[in-house]
């Protein structure tokens, strides 16, 4: 069994965390991957914030497992602090903020005994998050699925890892199965924060057509692109890119913003046209650039279990290499 600072920290049995994807990792997902032995997160910080559909999906949660969780934070929304409160009030184990400053949330949530996790892009980033006193960060690569910066997850991870070394840090981007874990793990991290590979899972509250978009994809497939954040007027800053899984109307619109802005009315409603009748041509799916490992949807409970097993198999292989 792989014991880690993170594990002992947050009191689990397995160092992962599911990506909050925002609406997506609902109370199914979150519940099965803690009953599985990781820590689970539910995701949320759409446009239209739902403190009550916040507040259901926690005791949904409580419903289906007594075992830790959290809530994480897509903190760029307009209006997110009333969603904060409910994960406050509801004293939630762990409550994560992604691509906005956590300063203004961190004394209320440690007030109530709950750790706070900061996710970042940069090692500036990183260090704001070291010096106001979060509990954890997560150091996202550009490998990551879905909204993520531009600095590749094998040097983001050691860089945040060197400047924040009383803290766990996690990595995150392009980790799909055990070797991500155990690649992990070498670079200097505590654990894990998986996206794509839950993406493809049962308890993900996606698409089925987006879910086995992610088994069909190849490495060479995904691109980072704002078309779709310009063409919604997503909440995102705009040096966060977009990975998703080149199609039509990547092909038409990535760095062609100019036009696209003039016609953004009629491109917006495109998109939710193709959202609506799973056409993958135009319609987004967040993907990993280590996607092309994913070949199934499986259960989380199998997800982690497969995931673990290898890492420790990876690791008693390296340990087992002799040096000349």
């Amino acid at each position: 069994m792989i014991k880690t600072a993170l594990t002992d920290f947050l009191g689990v049995k397995h160092p992962i965390l599911n990506a909050p994807m925002a609406t997506s990792a609902t109370a199914e997902l979150a519940a099965a991957v803690s009953e599985s032995g990781g820590f689970g997160m539910l995701g949320m910080g759409n446009t239209t914030p739902d403190p009550e559909w916040l507040d259901l999906q926690i005791k949904r949660v409580r419903e289906i497992t007594d075992k830790p969780f959290g809530v994480g934070f897509i903190t760029s929304v307009n209006d997110i602090h009333e969603l904060v409160a409910v994960a406050v009030k509801s004293k939630v184990d762990l409550i994560g903020h992604s691509f906005s400053d956590p300063a203004p949330f961190m004394t209320e949530a440690q007030d109530e005994g709950i750790k706070v996790l900061a996710q970042v892009q940069t090692l500036k980033q990183a260090m704001h998050a070291r010096d106001i006193g979060v509990d954890l960060i997560v150091a996202q690569g550009t490998d990551g699925g879905g909204h993520t910066g531009h600095i590749g997850t094998i040097s983001i991870v050691p860089a945040v890892v060197d400047a924040c070394p009383e803290i766990p840090v996690l990595a995150a981007g392009g980790i799909v199965d055990g070797r991500g874990i155990a690649a992990a793990l070498a670079l200097g991290a505590s654990g894990v924060w998986v996206g794509s590979r839950f993406v493809a899972s049962d308890e993900w509250f996606g698409p089925e057509w987006a879910k086995q978009a992610l088994t069909q994809v190849s490495t060479d497939e995904t691109i980072i692109t704002k078309s779709y954040d310009l063409a919604t007027d997503a909440p995102f800053p705009f040096e966060v890119g977009h990975r998703v899984i080149q199609n039509e109307f990547t092909r038409k619109w990535h760095q062609n913003y100019e036009e696209l802005l003039q016609q953004k009315e009629d491109v917006k409603t495109d998109i939710a046209l193709a959202m609506k009748n799973a056409d993958l041509s135009v319609a987004p799916v967040n993907a990993s650039s280590a996607s092309g490992s994913i070949t199934s949807v499986d259960k989380a409970s199998e997800i982690i279990s497969n995931m673990m097993n290898e890492a420790e198999n990876v690791l008693e292989n390296i340990s087992s290499v002799r040096q000349q």
